[in-house]
């Protein structure tokens, strides 16, 4: 069963003194439970496109399903959570309180949503960590909050827009584990932009790989690696090999820019 269906989708902004087509003909299925991958050059539309899926943005052409619904109905459903490049935590308010914060709004107790609150930061390795304020968390521990929050309401879609852009790569490493693990716990169906290749093969099922004047989806690569995935698979010959590939195929996207 599908649970994003693309089909065809554009987005153009125009005004009377000119027009930019940002999308054109996009279209791409991904399959529920499954962590699917968009990457390609800066200006592609990636987090275009994960914006139109999330009904941030309401596309100029074509159409797009979540579990059978629009984005407007599934976002009305809360079926998505999102994580954005900046964590955006309230300052004021402890761990706890910024992850139970969804709870709250949606009408949960305060024992509920303190529960469940705390179930997330134990599963995302934060259990202790609960009375921090943001300023007292790591880069890497406040992305791990935020990854608890969009998880607060049991998203059937898990967007992350870039979540770890800015981190060295052992943190960054670490958290694609925690990730992963967190995903597979979760059951959600994940949709990541990112413009690391090795992250793409170490946390996808499915990458798209987009190219851009206009955005559009140039190639569809699967990674048929076993799970859970590991750091010392990094520097195994099929990983390395997907990695090479996938390199190569965006390398064809940054050149159709030239054009």
């Amino acid at each position: 069963m599908s649970s994003i269906e693309v089909h065809d989708v554009g987005l153009t902004y125009s005004s009377k003194q000119w027009e930019f087509v940002a999308l054109s003909g996009v279209s791409m299925s991904v399959g529920q439970g499954e962590f699917a991958t968009l990457i390609g050059p800066s200006g592609c539309g990636k987090s275009t496109l994960l914006r139109i899926v999330a009904d941030l943005l309401t596309p100029s052409a074509g159409s797009v399903d979540v579990f059978g619904e629009s984005p407007r109905e599934a976002r009305r459903n809360r079926r998505f959570g999102f994580v954005f490049q900046d964590p955006v935590l309230l300052p004021w308010r402890s761990a706890l309180s910024n992850v139970s914060l969804p709870l709250r709004v949606s009408g949960r107790s305060k024992q509920e949503a303190r529960n469940r609150a705390q179930e997330l930061l134990t599963l995302v390795g934060l259990s202790g960590f609960e009375s921090n304020l943001p300023a007292t968390l790591s880069g890497g521990m406040a992305r791990r909050v935020a990854i608890a929050r969009a998880l607060t309401l049991d998203p059937a879609v898990l967007m992350l827009d870039e979540p770890f852009n800015g981190l060295d790569e052992i943190r960054r490493q670490h958290l694609n584990e925690e990730l992963q693990r967190v995903w597979m716990e979760s059951d959600s169906t994940a949709l990541l932009v990112t413009h690391d290749v090795s992250e793409a093969v170490f946390l996808s099922d499915r990458v798209y790989v987009m190219a851009k004047g206009p955005g559009r989806i140039i190639a569809e690569v699967t990674i048929d690696l076993p799970r859970p995935r590991t750091r010392d698979m990094l520097l195994e010959p099929n990983f390395l090999k997907l990695v090479k590939d996938l390199s190569a195929t965006l390398s064809s996207a940054y050149a159709m820019e030239d054009l």
